[in-house]
């Protein structure tokens, strides 16, 4: 106890210590809403204009990767927080600051649904066309090996942690398989940028500036190159919302169009539906880490949808390995038990 006393106060020095080498009084930090990880966020108002200031413990967080990543972005015409100030060694950054308008606020005028979607697809079209950006910066490749570990934290952490299921070494090895053949899904989808949690929680209304520069982005640290269906599958399969199945549709048709890809639908949505599962059940672990962890229950509201979501794309029929699989090793009675106790909650 006396151990993470002192950490959190050494933390606490040297951020006072960043923030006077930049004349701002700490008295005037307002916390912001913390993401999925170890990262701070504090607002500052710093000669008539709010500032934003990332805390990124080194030991849990890197800050280089955001640094990259924001002034890719910047580079290539979308709007990414600029960076005014760092101090790396000690994982400290001032940032631009986007206001308080995330998507999921504006979302909740349903009239601008439409046109906030069409604009945040929009920004994964002009992704998918960037030409020699991988030469700008050197991204990890999103592989069957990187995603199938993800996915495996739906048994380590939803079915074994929360749900008390015992999956035997054989389950865990015939789950890893099924996925092989799932992910030959990819194979003919183009490998692109992949900012990995796209959603409407980090998503930003910038309606001061014009086309896709008006969606901001956040929390892109984590960008990989992987397959193109991959961010709009987690925009329009968000953990967090419920989108209708005709702005959904709309959304698809839109990026095919933008992307040139409607004669190759059939194999894009082959993908769509195998990344959305692999996401879904990647989430699954992920929040209830969250909440086992470090207390953090406010996102297992959401798994009901998540349920929905990979339900419907079992249906598809290139999934029937990983559909068969939790047939057997998840009965329905878990799901249905599970869901109703978190509606109730």
């Amino acid at each position: 106890m006396g151990i993470l006393k002192s950490n959190k106060e050494t933390r606490h020095s040297l951020l006072l210590k960043f923030l006077e080498q930049h004349n701002i009084n700490h008295l005037n930090l307002l916390p912001l809403a913390d993401d999925c990880s170890f990262r701070r966020y504090f607002r500052v108002r710093k000669k008539n204009k709010d500032l934003v200031i990332m805390d990124a413990p080194p030991d849990k967080e890197e800050v280089i990767p955001f640094i990259q990543m924001s002034e890719l972005l910047n580079a290539y015409g979308f709007s990414a927080p600029k960076i005014f100030d760092k101090d790396v060694k000690n994982g400290f950054l001032l940032l631009e600051d986007f206001g308080d308008k995330t998507y999921t606020t504006a979302l909740n005028d349903l009239s601008k649904e439409i046109d906030l979607y069409e604009t945040a697809v929009d920004v994964l079209i002009e992704i998918y066309k960037l030409k020699d950006f991988d030469h700008a910066i050197r991204l990890p490749s999103y592989d069957q090996k990187k995603l199938q570990s993800e996915a495996l934290l739906f048994i380590e952490w939803y079915l074994e942690q929360r749900l008390q299921l015992d999956i035997s070494q054989q389950e865990r090895e015939h789950f890893m398989e099924a996925w092989i053949d799932c992910f030959r899904q990819n194979e003919s989808v183009k490998s692109v940028l992949v900012l990995r949690d796209y959603h409407v929680d980090n998503l930003m209304v910038l309606s001061e500036r014009t086309g896709v520069r008006q969606c901001g982005l956040l929390d892109f640290q984590d960008a990989v190159i992987g397959p193109a269906s991959y961010d709009l599958v987690s925009l329009l399969q968000d953990s967090r919302r419920d989108i209708n199945d005709e702005t959904t549709s709309l959304m698809l048709d839109r990026y095919l169009e933008g992307i040139g890809g409607l004669d190759n639908r059939d194999n894009f949505m082959r993908s769509y539906y195998t990344l959305g599962t692999q996401r879904a059940l990647k989430v699954f672990g992920i929040f209830t880490r969250q909440d086992i962890l470090y207390g953090n229950s406010k996102y297992l509201i959401h798994i009901p949808r998540l349920w929905r979501y990979t339900l419907a794309n079992l249906e598809f029929e290139g999934l029937g390995a990983i559909r068969a699989w939790i047939n057997k090793n998840v009965p329905q009675t878990f799901i249905d038990k599970e869901t109703k106790i978190i509606e109730n909650l």
